[in-house]
């Protein structure tokens, strides 16, 4: 059997008098896509806010990659291989799509002089042919120059993603990569996270039950806070609990 990459054990985490998470029990498989779904308000959210490190848990314990990140910052989780995009595009509009893409290939390597000031990087012809690299991996080739806040909500996306994989992950974090999309754009990342998967560990949060379903080797449901089953999409749709929490409503 492979190797858990994330282990996430008895997570718990209370917003007042809501319990938002309580004892989860998760993994993720290396070279898995791991889908989590649930109602709205179920906790998804706030889970992958605690995977990230953009939250921390009343108790609970995360190990990643045989490590234990519970603590640990957003940023050095990042380092330690972690990525996540949002549910919301977070780019840089003004920027080209190329210079979005060459920050986060200088981010990941800020030990370097060049992250000190953005015009010794300009002349670094290797940072930028990474960058371009990326682009092409999700697609958006010939959009070097194009204004990242002119791009379609769909290559906005995509450029987010890119980005994402400058980082060099080990285990992608993707939080509703299809909100906002039309069929088409939905389509195009369908296909996209497919090409992903063969490369990196996906843990996937997503609506788009056709999208899951597709995409995901095994799925959690998320209801209430609590975990209710994990399985093959096959022991998932059938399973009768989650059709009553759900899936009934989706299928």
């Amino acid at each position: 059997m492979a190797e858990a990459l994330l282990e996430v054990s008895r997570l718990s985490r209370r917003f007042g008098a809501v319990d938002a998470l309580k004892e989860v029990d998760f993994n993720v498989t290396a070279g898995e896509v791991h889908a989590l779904i649930g109602p709205n308000g179920a906790g998804k959210t706030t889970f992958i806010h605690h995977v990230s490190g953009a939250l921390q848990p009343d108790s609970g314990r995360i190990r990643f990659a045989g490590h234990d990140v519970t603590t640990l910052s957003m940023h050095r989780r990042v380092s330690a291989g972690m990525a996540r995009s949002y549910q919301i595009t977070n780019i840089f509009p003004g920027l080209s799509a190329l210079d979005n893409v060459a920050l986060a290939v200088q981010g990941r390597n800020d030990a370097g002089s060049s992250f000190r000031f953005w015009r010794p990087v300009g002349r670094e012809a290797a940072l930028f042919e990474e960058a371009k690299g990326y682009l092409e991996q999700v697609g958006l080739q010939g959009k070097d120059g194009a204004a990242a806040g002119m791009l379609s909500h769909g290559e906005q996306r995509a450029l987010e993603l890119a980005m994402v994989l400058a980082t060099r992950p080990k285990l992608l974090l993707l939080d509703e990569p299809m909100a906002g999309t039309g069929p088409e754009e939905s389509a195009r990342m369908v296909e996209l996270i497919e090409q992903l998967a063969r490369r990196v560990t996906i843990l996937l949060v997503e609506h788009d039950m056709a999208a899951v379903f597709r995409l995901a080797d095994r799925i959690s449901v998320l209801v209430n806070g609590q975990l209710i089953c994990t399985g093959t999409p096959e022991e998932v749709r059938n399973d009768a609990a989650v059709r009553r929490a759900y899936l009934g409503d989706h299928l």
